[in-house]
């Protein structure tokens, strides 16, 4: 457990060059035991949201944009919550890697279309799709953090497609 917090904490690298990012986490005063109840709490607000704004996508007349936000913030929080475990900093660093490049970019491009296709363009069908390449964006991202989650998933779907 003390490794997984070193990492996470990125105390557990031998670069100490960049003073801005000892200086912002010397001044985080939360414990871990803190940021991990923040991170469990900021990530089921995140999961709620998401089902939420699924079973409001029926109400009628505003149902689509309902469904639009909540997905949406759904998702930031769920994003958010990791900023409890590593900090925010860090999680900006790691966002722009370029093992994660590609899937950060193509989910804040459907946070951004989603709510485009709710608010101004009122297509549900839109809304709908944009979602799903969040959730998809989401859960590569995610996988980009576990060892050799990207290749098992490859070459699952190459098993099962060929």
């Amino acid at each position: 457990m003390d490794k997984l917090k070193r990492v996470l904490t990125g105390q557990d690298s031998n670069d100490n060059t960049n003073v801005l990012s000892e200086a912002v986490s010397d001044a985080t005063s939360l414990g871990w035991g803190t940021r991990v109840k923040g991170f469990i709490a900021c990530f089921a607000i995140g999961v709620l949201c998401s089902i939420l704004g699924v079973c409001l996508l029926w109400v009628p007349r505003n149902g689509l944009v309902l469904f639009a936000v909540f997905y949406t913030l759904g998702n930031i929080s769920a994003i958010g919550s990791t900023f409890f475990l590593m900090g925010p900093l860090k999680q900006m660093k790691k966002m722009v890697e370029p093992t994660r490049a590609i899937a950060t970019t193509v989910m804040l491009v459907s946070l951004i279309l989603t709510l485009c296709s709710a608010f101004w363009w009122k297509n549900k069908g839109l809304a709908v799709l944009f979602c799903i390449m969040q959730f998809f964006a989401f859960a590569w991202y995610s996988l980009s953090f576990i060892p050799f989650a990207r290749d098992a998933v490859k070459s699952c779907f190459s098993v099962c497609l060929s």
